[in-house]
């Protein structure tokens, strides 16, 4: 009888082999998702969330994996699996992935293929500066301390938000870039609550292109050469929220504040989330409220900023 020629080879490990998921991706990173192909790397890796870093030809862009059941941020890409099925088990910190052509994988474990688009976006819808003030107080209620409370500039920068102090409120804005740890740090998080007030309720009420203009100056501040002043992640997140693209949690803020929906509950579900990061939030969407409704107020026959350059 002939030995067997496999008897003695030692078999490897057997490789489990590639979860393939549905996603819908955001809008917000339309551009990267449906792009060419291109390598990235996985920069944070949670049970509920991935974060994964691709490199432009400007600034990197962070696409976020996230479960059903995790928040939602304007660069998510949501798969079709909640947290408890454990989507991203065997994924580690800078594991290489490959994102475009309308998918996503991840070191050979996870596929994901985008089946539909959502938009980030929120229509608010044309309100009155009474409805606003009204929004504005239910959320001055719920906000409470948050990640730079007692910190000085924050303060210069809502005072010149709503006295229309192009200078300073842009001044105030570049220097809290960055400010604080974590992978959104608060300042970020507060500048892109300041910026989706400032351009969507703004740009809803009466009068309120002096906020919208006051946003542009302030977006185009912040999100310019953003990655060399602040994490990769919290410089994706400014630039959508300079775009006016906001997380789910936000928009429900944001649609409460316009009488879309009940404020309270939404307020309480963003200001849960994370460290300080829906405090965070919440303060700049209650700031950049109180700058509209000051600078809507006075914007009948008033001076207006002067615009963007570039812009009409």
């Amino acid at each position: 009888m002939r030995p067997s020629t496999t008897a003695g080879r030692r078999r490897g490990p057997r490789t489990a082999p590639a979860l393939s998921l549905p996603g819908a991706a955001s809008l917000g990173v339309r551009a990267v998702l449906g792009g060419p192909r291109r390598a990235a790397r996985a920069v944070a890796v949670f049970p509920a969330t991935t974060y994964l870093r691709v490199d432009g030809p400007a600034e990197p862009v962070v696409v976020a994996l996230v479960t059903t059941d995790a928040v939602r941020p304007p660069n998510a890409v949501v798969l079709a699996a909640p947290a408890r099925q454990e989507p991203f088990r065997g994924v580690r910190e800078g594991d290489v992935a490959f994102i475009g052509d309308g998918g996503v994988e991840v070191a050979a474990r996870l596929r994901v293929r985008i089946r539909r688009w959502w938009d980030p976006t929120p229509v608010l819808g044309p309100l009155s500066l009474a409805r606003l003030a009204h929004g504005a107080r239910a959320l001055g209620e719920l906000a409470g301390p948050w990640g730079l409370s007692g910190h000085p500039v924050p303060d210069v920068l809502a005072d010149s938000c709503a006295a229309g102090d192009l200078a300073h409120a842009v001044d105030a804005a570049e220097r809290i870039v960055g400010l604080g740890p974590g992978l959104t740090p608060s300042g970020d998080d507060a500048l892109a609550g300041l910026l989706l007030a400032l351009r969507l309720l703004g740009g809803a009420v009466p009068g309120g292109g002096r906020a919208v203009r006051l946003a542009d100056w302030i977006g185009a501040a912040v999100t310019a050469y953003a990655c060399e002043r602040t994490t990769a992640l919290a410089a994706t997140l400014l630039q959508c929220a300079a775009r006016g693209q906001a997380s789910v949690e936000t928009a429900a803020v944001l649609r409460g504040i316009a009488g879309q929906e009940p404020v309270a509950p939404a307020a309480r579900r963003l200001i849960d989330i994370g460290h300080t990061s829906g405090s965070d939030v919440a303060w700049g969407l209650l700031t950049g409220c109180r700058a509209a409704l000051a600078l809507s107020g006075r914007d009948r026959g008033g001076r207006s900023l002067p615009p963007r350059s570039g812009q009409p």
